[in-house]
């Protein structure tokens, strides 16, 4: 039991995460509803949580520049792609 504790503790907000991404906070709720990133949901509300892993995973194929969709009909299967268009049209 503590140890989940723990890992809820160590888990992001949807504030702490659209801070780290420079989005607002329901663009981000937008992202996870639509699974470009992923979102642990607690407590009676459902609440969503981030891993600081995925953000960090994010962060980093964000950081190496993997190639922007260049047509908004263009299909992805990587959520990297599908968040970079999101950014892209915003």
């Amino acid at each position: 039991m503590a140890n989940t504790s723990r890992q809820i503790s160590t888990m992001l907000t949807v504030r702490e995460v659209s801070r780290l991404l420079h989005v607002h906070s329901n663009t981000l709720r937008r992202w996870s509803d639509h699974g470009i990133i992923k979102a642990y949901r607690i407590g009676p509300r459902g609440d969503r949580r981030f891993r600081p892993e995925d953000i960090a995973v994010l962060l980093l194929e964000e950081s190496k520049g993997f190639p922007l969709a260049t047509r908004e009909s263009e299909t992805s299967d990587r959520p990297q792609d599908n968040l970079e268009r999101y950014v892209m049209s915003r």
